[in-house]
């Protein structure tokens, strides 16, 4: 047995005249609330704002670890002709802004472990057994990387 057919209206929907550049807004749509904003951390600020950090940033980190332009370049993964261009525009990319967090992240790590900046920094590039013999800085050019060595830090954090 087949179901009844639904009788379609005789009235065809009533429609509002259309301006030019006007936006018909659903009565049934639910009013938003007010967002309420809180400062975001360091790195969920780069990622929402679309600018990177300064190039001074890049810099900090290049003398707090005692690295020399191309020693560090190296290590995040830039070109002599990046570094040139972003001291130009005195901006990083969100990426590298990144990787520039993610180092200062380690080093703060193997400072408050270690007690102070010389012995971290030593730590940060000598081999480490807890890193089948990679050197740290060396081994968090990638994230998985820098992962591993933040484990290995906070593994020996707990074990002191």
């Amino acid at each position: 047995m087949k179901a009844p057919a639904k009788k379609k209206s005789a009235q065809p929907a009533k429609r509002l005249p259309a301006r030019p550049g006007a936006v018909r807004k659903s009565k049934s749509a639910p009013k938003a609330k007010p967002v309420v904003k809180e400062k975001p951390a360091p790195e969920k600020e780069i990622k929402a704002g679309g600018a990177g950090l300064a190039f001074g940033e890049f810099e900090a980190l290049r003398k707090q670890l005692d690295l020399s332009l191309d020693e560090l370049s190296l290590r995040l993964g830039l070109t002599r002709a990046a570094i040139k261009q972003r001291r130009a525009t005195g901006r990083l990319t969100t990426d590298e802004s990144g990787k520039v967090v993610c180092f200062a992240r380690l080093l703060g790590h193997a400072v408050h472990l270690f007690g102070g900046l010389e012995e971290a920094r030593r730590w940060l590039k000598e081999p480490q057994r807890g890193l089948h013999g990679a050197v740290p800085l060396d081994y968090a050019k990638t994230d998985l990387g820098a992962r591993e060595v933040e484990n290995l830090l906070t593994r020996l954090d707990i074990a002191s």
